[in-house]
């Protein structure tokens, strides 16, 4: 029990997979389901949805769609003005600039121009009725409004053409488009119209009025700036005037003298400041001979610390003697050490060698002494040459700071002059072009494909008609079918009760008829439903449905009950499971007809079986198999009578029945079914029957059937196929653990068999839908 409370949550068996065990023919074998089981109102969603198409297609007037293709050129204005640099620079247009020439297009001028030059306002499709089932419909809604504008404009002749005019404008503008060819500066310019004609002719007009729109602008433009050009460069060549006028007239008064332009910034330059210039340059040259000159003295001193001056010192000097003395210094030293090694320091021969190896150091030290004095010399004569100068130049300093201020006011009137001969050139160019401009009528756009007169109709499109209503069905479809599948949360399959109730289904019942038994009584003479054959009570029903598994034996009702009996019997010994309890949630889920079928079915197989009318609150099945009974179980269990005098007897199958016989309502009939007298009973015909059958009242309303559980040993759960919620058995089942622990099943209840087979597609397959279907009147 502990199990089915922790599935109470469950639902259909499609939303209670793992996620590890996901697999596409799961999920296909899913769609397919919801698909079988639900395509009646699949089937009627999509011919709903196609017919809707249909009527679409039928009431819709044809529509025809012309393209003009529009091409933005701006590199051409610049071609035809000849500046080939402005030409190969021109950078190309950004989104922005393209997304402007669109707006442009659909702009309410071009629509104006378009409807005047077109003289769209005679023309009926665009100020007349709408057409079609869509316009139709738009027109009764718009009926009052178009009413009150056409009273207006009677009243009102100024107004008429105006109103013309906008329903015109408003009509062309909602057929009308214009869209970039992906990614280039091709406009697509297309219209739609109900004559193929009409719409190349107003698709060109939207080409052609934008380029005189174009053209009118420019020159407008043109007109405007020039003028003002021309004013602007008046003025300037004055300005330019007065400013050189200035400069001439500063520079006579204050004795400049210009010695050319300026190094790098092409300004005016005076003669003192020449002459700074020069001396500073002499200066910087003095400074880097003396700076040359105190390098080598120093150099020369340090060398002249040294006995026997490098190789590197040596080539540095350039003097041919130190080299000289150098070389027959290094031969005596190698000969030096070569006698000494094989002579001795002391003999003659070696010390020869170093007489004359000091004679050589002497010699390069000497050569060194008047190389310093040189240098020495040079030294102080580049160091003389660079105070003159620099004495020069701090006079020639002192001199030109005199002019500084008067060379700066004469800076500021040339820069002044410069700026407005520049502003005067630069205008005198721009009016130039302008007025180049203006002799050539080109635009910065043009036309490379004018549109023509389709062939064929561009809407409706009855294949894409049908194909999107047929989406869109299917889709509705899948989701009406889906919505179905979610709220359908009743018992339907076999394996629906085993998934979400954790118990066996033992059999899914089909729903009959209610019939009349062929052995009911038929004369006139024989009313009664039960009668008396010498001293045993006999009952015949009166409604066959209660025995139906005895009239027709061989069906599939029938057989559905020879399914529980098996179960019963291999889910334990005969003495386990002799005491058996029909029950349901609810009433009127054919749990007494299930009790009554399943014990004749028992009883006409030759078993000894005996059914108790066990609900004390409703005994419904006393009153269809015994009618108006004088003594049942009550009396037996108070002793008022014998248990033989109280049952009734099938006298072609011959079950027992002991019915119950309820002359006022029990307020505690749960008393009764759990009393130890009623236990006696029950224990006293366990030894007299194979089976014995009890009819419970439901679990909702009562509690009855839980005091049972200390005689029942097993219990079969009835649920009405199709109606009785998952929620409300998961909910009884869950309250009533002693019931479910003795649960020998489910008997799905009342199946419609022509639905059944949409969820179960074996189930009416088989023997017996093929003989017994039709045969044995079950309900379509």
């Amino acid at each position: 029990m502990d199990k089915l409370q922790q599935d109470a949550n469950f639902r259909y068996p499609e939303h209670q997979l793992p996620i590890d065990s996901f697999s596409a023919k799961e999920e296909i074998d899913k769609l397919i389901g919801i698909v079988r089981r639900q395509y009646p109102i699949m089937v009627l969603i999509l011919a709903c949805a196609i017919a809707l198409s249909l009527v679409y297609l039928f009431t819709t007037p044809k529509q025809y769609t012309a393209h003009a293709r529009f091409l933005i050129d701006t590199a051409k204005m610049q071609a035809l003005l000849r500046q080939p640099k402005i030409y190969d620079d021109q950078l190309p247009l950004d989104d922005a600039q393209v997304e402007t020439e669109i707006e442009v297009l659909k702009s309410e001028q071009i629509g104006l121009s378009v409807v005047k030059d077109l003289k769209l306002t005679e023309d009926p499709e665009f100020v007349g009725s709408q057409t079609g089932l869509i316009g139709a419909i738009f027109e009764r809604i718009s009926s009052p409004f178009s009413a009150f504008s056409s009273g207006v404009a009677s009243s009102h002749g100024a107004m008429s053409e105006n109103a013309l005019t906008r329903t015109a404008l408003d009509h062309f503008q909602s057929n009308r488009d214009i869209k970039r060819v992906t990614t280039t500066y091709v406009l697509d310019i297309s219209y739609t119209s109900l004559n193929a004609g009409r719409a190349a002719g107003v698709a060109n007009a939207i080409a052609e009025a934008y380029l005189v729109d174009q053209l009118d602008a420019k020159f407008q433009a043109s007109s405007r700036v020039a003028k003002w050009l021309q004013d602007r460069i008046a003025e300037l060549r004055q300005q330019a005037m007065t400013a050189d006028r200035a400069v001439l007239e500063f520079k006579e008064q204050k004795n400049i003298v210009d010695t050319g332009s300026a190094s790098g910034t092409g300004g005016p330059q005076l003669l003192v400041d020449q002459r700074v210039i020069d001396l500073n340059s002499q200066l910087a040259k003095a400074r880097a001979d003396t700076a040359e000159a105190k390098a080598r003295l120093d150099r020369i001193q340090e060398v002249m610390t040294q006995d026997v001056p490098d190789a590197a010192v040596a080539d540095s000097l350039s003097s041919t003697i130190i080299s000289s003395l150098r070389t027959q210094y290094l031969d005596l030293d190698r000969r030096y050490h070569l006698y000494a090694a094989r002579f001795g320091q002391t003999h003659l021969a070696v010390i020869a060698i170093q007489t004359q190896m000091n004679e050589l150091r002497r010699s390069m030290a000497d050569e060194l002494a008047r190389i310093g004095e040189a240098y020495k010399s040079n030294y102080e004569i580049a160091k003389s040459r660079e105070d003159s100068i620099e004495k020069s130049l701090t006079q020639q300093i002192s001199g030109a700071q005199l002019s500084s201020r008067e060379q700066l006011g004469l800076a500021e009137l040339e820069s002044k002059a410069k700026a407005y001969h520049a502003s005067h050139d630069s205008f005198i160019q721009r009016y130039m072009e302008l007025t180049e401009q203006q002799s050539l009528p080109t635009t910065d756009a043009r036309v490379i494909t004018p549109a023509t007169p389709p062939g064929e109709a561009s809407s409706p499109q009855t294949s894409r008609v049908l194909l999107i209503s047929s989406v869109l069905g299917l889709m509705l479809a899948f989701a009406a079918a889906w919505l179905r599948e979610s709220i359908d949360k009743v018992f339907r399959t076999s394996k629906q009760v085993e998934q979400i109730l954790k118990t066996t289904c033992l059999s899914v019942l089909p729903l009959v008829k209610n019939i009349i038994s062929s052995t009911s009584v038929s004369d006139g003479t024989q009313n009664s439903a039960a009668k008396r054959i010498g001293s045993a009570k006999v009952f015949t029903s009166k409604s066959g449905i209660f025995r139906h598994v005895v009239d027709q034996p061989l069906s599939a009702f029938a057989e559905g009950f020879r399914a529980i009996k098996v179960a019963a019997d291999i889910s334990g010994s005969i003495k386990t499971n002799k005491v058996i309890g029909i029950t349901s949630s609810l009433p009127h889920e054919g749990k007494s007809t299930v009790a009554s079928n399943f014990a004749e079915s028992i009883a006409h197989a030759g078993r000894k079986v005996i059914l108790i009318d066990g609900d004390l609150r409703n005994p419904s099945l006393s009153r269809r198999l015994a009618s108006k009974p004088d003594v049942g179980l009550l009396e037996v269990i108070s002793g008022k009578i014998e248990l033989r005098d109280a049952i009734y007897t099938d006298n072609l199958s011959a079950l027992a029945f002991l019915p119950a016989v309820i002359e006022s309502r029990l307020a505690h009939s749960s008393e009764i079914l759990s009393s130890e007298v009623f236990r006696q009973l029950i224990e006293g015909l366990r030894k007299s029957y194979d089976y014995i059958i009890i009819d419970l009242p439901p679990l909702a309303p009562v509690v009855d059937a839980r005091a049972t559980t200390n005689v029942v040993d097993s219990y079969v759960f009835v649920i009405e196929w199709g109606k009785t919620r998952t929620n409300m058995v998961e909910r009884q089942l869950g309250s009533a653990p002693e019931i479910f622990d003795r649960l020998l099943g489910v008997v799905l209840n009342k199946a419609n068999v022509r639905v059944l087979e949409r969820y179960e597609d074996y189930y009416g397959r088989s023997y017996y839908k093929k003989n017994y279907y039709a045969r044995y009147g079950y309900t379509k």
